[in-house]
Order: C-alpha cells, then sequence, then structure tokens
C-alpha cells in the first residue's frame, strides 16, 4: 500500500503513523507544502494522510497552497481514496465535503478525554476505540459535520471531534503525537497557550501528561489496521 502525506509545516509531520506504516511494509511518500512542492496525482498514492498546522482552512490569500491541496483532496475522496485528515487536516477534508469551519467557543490544547458517539459504536473503524479515552488537542477552530458524514466523537470542549463519509475519515484530536513533536508544538506554538481558558493547559501540564503518550499511540495503531479494510474493501 502507498501512503502519501500533506505536511504543513517542519513540526507536523507523520508521527506514529510513520512508524505504522514502515512496520507493515507500506511505502511512505510525502508532500512539504511549506516548502513549495508540488502536489502528486491520485494515481500515485491509495491513501492520503493530511496532517495538522497552525493556519486556518480559510487563509487562502496568506497560502495560496490551500486551494490546490483541496483540490487534490476532492479528487482523492472521488477516486475512492482512504483519505485521513488529522487536526487541520480534518478540518481540510470537512470544508471539501461542504462542512463549515469555523471558530470553536472554546479553544481546547492539552490532555482532554474524547467520548464516541452512539453512531461510532456500530462503525467498524471507529468501533475498536474505547468509548471514552484521552487525546492530545491543539486548535481552535472546529468543524460541522459534513453532509451525509456519521458524527463520531466529541469532547467538552467541542462537540464535533471526528466523522467519517466512506473512505473520507477527520480526526480533530491527536492520537499519533509523540513526546517529541509535542515537544516541538509547545515550542513552535506557544503563542497559543496565552490567555489561558478553561481547556487550554500550560507547557508545564502538557509536559506532564505524557504517560498517556503510550496508550494513546496504541489507540492510533489499532484504529489505523481498521481502516485499512477501508482500503481493501
Amino acid at each position: 500500500m502507498r501512503i502519501h502525506s500533506l505536511q504543513h509545516v517542519p513540526f507536523e509531520g507523520l508521527a506514529t503513523i510513520e512508524d505504522w506504516a514502515i512496520s507493515r511494509g507500506y511505502t511512505i511518500s510525502r508532500t512539504l507544502l511549506f516548502r513549495g512542492e508540488p502536489l502528486p496525482d491520485p494515481a500515485e498514492f491509495n491513501w492520503l494522510v493530511v496532517m495538522g498546522g497552525p493556519m486556518n482552512v480559510y487563509e487562502e490569500e496568506r497560502y495560496p497552497w490551500l486551494a490546490q491541496e483541496k483540490d487534490l483532496i476532492r479528487r482523492a475522496i472521488d477516486e475512492g481514496k482512504v483519505v485521513l485528515g488529522i487536526c487541520l487536516g480534518a478540518q481540510l477534508i470537512a470544508d471539501v465535503l461542504g462542512g463549515k469551519v469555523l471558530k470553536n467557543k472554546e479553544r481546547e490544547i492539552g490532555w482532554h478525554p474524547v467520548s464516541l458517539t452512539p453512531e461510532a459504536k456500530r462503525s467498524e473503524t471507529f468501533g475498536v476505540l474505547p468509548e471514552k479515552f484521552v487525546a492530545l488537542h491543539w486548535h481552535g477552530d472546529t468543524f460541522e459535520i459534513p453532509p451525509g458524514a456519521i458524527h463520531t466523537a466529541k469532547s467538552e470542549a467541542c462537540e464535533n471531534q471526528a466523522f467519517q463519509l466512506g473512505r473520507a475519515i477527520g480526526l480533530q484530536f491527536h492520537l499519533e503525537a509523540t513526546a517529541e513533536g509535542i515537544e516541538n508544538l509547545i515550542r513552535n506554538c506557544s503563542e497559543e497557550l496565552a490567555g489561558g481558558g478553561r481547556f487550554v493547559q500550560d507547557a508545564v501540564e502538557i509536559l506532564a501528561g505524557f504517560d498517556a503518550i503510550s496508550e494513546m499511540n496504541g489507540l492510533m495503531e489499532r484504529f489505523l489496521d481498521e481502516a485499512v479494510r477501508l482500503y481493501r474493501e
């Protein structure tokens, strides 16, 4: 299987998704959008993984490549590829599928619990996850559930945490994050911690939560193994 990733900033790569893919013998390619690299043709991959980043989906004037990226996501979905988006990636998929992206009522940064919806429990893909689990969050925007998609997860701070429409999956939260990746987020996005908020943890609290990483990454691995079935259907 050929997996292609879209990376928006140097400090948010595939993380444990890459470890998972390598361990199963899958091939990996990537486009570093922050370097202006050209996007591939959908024929070149089976899976498209769209990663996070501090920009917003509606900032096309500031980041002109967003328009081209959305076009690739649309083509990949139309051609039946598995398309997985994480954080900004989920928002991009939602936008492409007709779900509005807007400011969330609360910024959500740090370790917070996520709960599956009843619809998720009936989903083969999301059904492998526990009914409630802790994930890393780092976002101020949210998305509407796209028309026809299944609403699969929520949190206290953000009602729409995940969705699935066929082979397109959006996760607002991070299960793939590593200790190094989280430290990079703190280093590069520390200004987003300023001002606090009910659901914004400071750097000390986030770093103190590293015990959750192993279990969280295990959930990501389980989820990805199940998502492979979508490609094979």
